[in-house]
């Protein structure tokens, strides 16, 4: 995920202003650049609470109007931002379809919204999203370079977890309709839905108690389920976890062959093969580093 520090570079040549401008709001090294981020955080911040505290109904009938006013005004100002953000990157189209430009768009769609369809103000929480920034004003977006690594154990997991889901989902369906046949309607499982709504309930550990076998043969077939909820939990978690340090160590590794036994994962600054000791290629350690240091530092 890049963290808005100007990737939108090789478009159009900017003005003196649009230049100063970019350096205001793109750039968090200079005292004006802050400020401005800083102001934005607060901004950001006051208009998701004003958006959550208008929905509590005895404030909403006290101070709606203030909210309305609020809400308008921080709609209007982050509009003008987003166009400011437009008009002063070289490749605004690139900028609009970024991660931070659609989340900049959906912030302030919703007011707009409002006037024609009633309630999608609620969705000004996505606000929320902007606070993500608050990584690159305290100059610590690298700590958001670590979500590759789940976003690269989600994707090595997925076929597994989907595997795992579809057991899952045919334990639930055999359970449910087990627990049909074994308490029937006159104990409040009416169909197979509903009792697949409760096998569900159950394998998830929530229990929410509407529904209880009321038979020794459902109430067995209900300790099962309890216990198999446990294991359900466990089994994707250890996948994943997995994934997730094979993935960090990865990450940590430079991919240069070994000319013996191509091995391709080693120390960054291991000089030998680590399992045969065979010197590595200089070129390619110096090449496959320089590239690692230029990914991080964007």
């Amino acid at each position: 995920m890049d963290i808005d520090h100007d990737p939108f570079l090789g478009g159009r040549t900017l003005s003196p202003w649009q230049k100063k401008l970019n350096e205001i709001i793109f750039g968090v090294d200079t005292p004006a650049g802050r400020y401005f981020d800083v102001a934005l955080l607060v901004a950001i911040l006051i208009s998701v609470a004003t958006v959550v505290l208008e929905s509590v109904s005895s404030l909403q009938a006290r101070f709606g109007f203030y909210f309305l006013g609020l809400e308008w005004f921080f709609t209007i100002l982050f509009t003008i931002e987003y166009l400011l953000r437009l008009s002063c990157v070289e490749r605004p189209v690139r900028y609009a379809r970024s991660f931070f430009g659609i989340v900049d768009l959906m912030s302030i769609i919703p007011t707009y919204a409002a006037i024609f369809f009633a309630g999608t103000q609620s969705l000004l929480v996505i606000r929320a999203l902007r606070l993500l920034r608050v990584f690159r004003v305290l100059k610590i977006a690298h700590c958001l370079k670590e979500s590759q690594y789940l976003w690269i154990a989600f994707r090595a997991t997925q076929s597994k977890i989907l595997v795992f889901l579809l057991v899952v989902m045919t334990l639930i369906l055999i359970m449910g309709s087990a627990m049909y046949l074994i308490e029937g309607p006159k104990n409040g499982f009416t169909s197979i839905p509903k009792s697949v709504y409760w096998a569900i309930v159950t394998m998830t550990t929530v229990g929410y108690g509407d529904i209880a076998p009321q038979t020794v043969v459902g109430q067995t077939l209900a300790a099962v389920a309890m216990i198999l909820g446990y294991g359900i939990i466990i089994v994707p978690t250890g996948v994943f976890s997995v994934e997730v340090i094979h993935a960090s160590k990865t990450g940590r590794h430079l991919d240069v062959p070994c000319t013996h036994c191509d091995l391709h994962q080693h120390e960054t600054d291991a000089l030998y093969c680590k399992h045969c000791g065979t010197v590595l290629p200089r070129a390619a350690r110096l090449f496959e580093l320089s590239r690692r240091l230029r990914s991080e530092s964007e």
